[in-house]
């Protein structure tokens, strides 16, 4: 799709020239031929936000890092953000996370961090999810065993969802963002299948989530619920890591075709699925796809 295409274009344009000092939204224009009309009308149909909204995003996330990682006054951090006063970068910042950039700071709470998925993936996934297949150059899969101890889950469930496109239909996409902006996590926020036990009547099994450790208890938003695990031993599954980025869906198919074929009862464990949800990390080139299953010690 010739509009895709425009749209990854101008993503890839933000993604690298974001930082510049002299970067605006009519660069971004630019770069592509369009008007300032017509890229938002692309925006829109396909990012659900304009031009400014994304870039906004984007800056608005950037100075939460810093707000976290660092202690620069916040107007430096408004300043870094192309923000031209410490008033006008706080009231955004509101805004955009309903929570004043010092109380954050102080606070650490859960924001939904602005993260920029390639337009491309999502139309592609959607053109080949039911063509995906492991591949010949993808069978490798390494396994690594972390023991757990009891924790707590933090997850955001679904209604109807049963993959990762009919979830994020249903409750967006800013969950990823959220959970990742955790510093507490032991791992990155992750596409989840929770045990049936856990399965609250009118959900499904399907949601996204993270472990935290037991004594967590911060502040979350309202529809994300919070339940407590066992100690348990958790299998990672780990594909090769591949080169051309529209091969993630592969990567992940790889790694579940992995787990179907291992035998944990070889090494010691047995697959526990009623004890813990099984995590899906998504893939990544430099590191291939990552899964996790919950296990027990035989």
């Amino acid at each position: 799709m010739r509009d895709v295409e425009t749209v990854q274009t101008m993503q890839n344009y933000i993604r690298k020239h974001y930082k510049d000092n002299n970067f605006d939204a009519d660069a971004v224009c630019s770069a592509v031929g369009y008007s300032r009309r017509q890229v938002n009308r692309f925006f829109k149909k396909y990012l659900n936000q304009t031009l400014h909204e994304y870039i906004n995003a984007i800056y608005l996330t950037e100075s939460a890092n810093e707000l976290l990682h660092t202690k620069k006054p916040i107007l430096e951090v408004a300043l870094n953000s192309h923000f031209k006063s410490h008033e006008g970068f706080s009231r955004s910042f509101y805004k955009k996370f309903h929570i004043m950039p010092s109380n954050y700071r102080d606070k650490k709470i859960a924001i939904p961090l602005f993260i920029q998925y390639p337009i491309s993936h999502y139309y592609l996934m959607l053109k080949h999810k039911e063509e995906i297949a492991m591949s010949n150059d993808l069978n490798f899969c390494m396994i690594t065993a972390k023991e757990r101890k009891r924790r707590k889950l933090i997850y955001l469930p679904s209604h109807h969802a049963q993959d990762y496109f009919s979830y994020c239909e249903e409750v967006g996409c800013e969950w990823e963002g959220l959970l990742n902006s955790i510093p507490e996590k032991l791992e990155t926020a992750a596409l989840i299948e929770l045990p049936d036990q856990f399965v609250e009547p009118g959900f499904s099994k399907t949601a996204a989530g993270i472990e935290v450790p037991l004594d967590y208890d911060k502040e979350l938003p309202e529809s994300y619920k919070v339940l407590e695990l066992p100690e348990c031993t958790m299998l990672y599954f780990q594909s090769e890591p591949y080169e051309k980025a529209e091969d993630f869906g592969k990567a992940i198919a790889s790694a579940y075709a992995a787990i179907e074929k291992y035998n944990p009862a070889l090494y010691g464990y047995q697959f526990a699925y009623d004890m813990a949800p099984t995590f899906n990390f998504g893939a990544d080139p430099g590191t291939g796809a990552r899964l996790a299953i919950p296990a027990l010690t035989l």
